[in-house]
């Protein structure tokens, strides 16, 4: 398996990827493919790694900047990341995140958040200790991981992007 960035002629096969993925999802209202798209579009996918196995695409993260109480200050944002339902669960997803976060330190990063669930992200370093809300979620699943700093406190808001698709 090679973790590699995107390119522009994988932009198919991530956009089906991405809805397979989240297809069969009971949280997802299928806006993930949209948001990947309007990322690309807005210049605002900072990070966008693909899994490839004999040339083909079986993962995928994007990473894209976020704000905490209304400042960017360097922290990013984990999603949508999506993995071939047959090559779920044997570390494609976990390498994934690992690739993009170290690429996210060595950028100068201060930290990543996400959504997600707490016994998955836990175990690849986040926390979900309270310190980061978004909304009404409970706040064990607005996660992070600092790189450096302290870690933050306040309302995390994810790229325009995910609330033009719908979110």
């Amino acid at each position: 398996m090679l973790i590699r960035p995107e390119r522009p002629d994988d932009v198919d096969a991530i956009d089906r990827l991405t809805i397979a993925a989240f297809e069969p999802q009971w949280f997802s209202d299928g806006s993930e493919a949209p948001i990947l798209r309007a990322l690309r579009a807005s210049g605002e996918l900072t990070i966008s790694l693909v899994a490839e196995d004999d040339g083909d695409v079986i993962g995928h993260v994007a990473f894209s900047p976020v704000t905490i109480d209304g400042s960017h200050d360097g922290w990013f944002g984990l999603g949508p990341i999506s993995v071939r339902l047959d090559r779920q669960r044997q570390g494609v997803g976990r390498a994934l995140v690992a690739e993009g976060l170290r690429r996210l330190r060595d950028r100068g990063a201060r930290g990543c958040a996400l959504i997600g669930d707490p016994d998955i992200y836990g175990r690849m370093g986040f926390t979900g200790d309270g310190s980061l809300t978004h909304g009404e979620l409970d706040p064990s699943a607005v996660q992070h991981v600092a790189f450096s700093g302290p870690s933050p406190r306040g309302e995390v808001h994810f790229a325009p992007a995910f609330d033009d698709a719908g979110h």
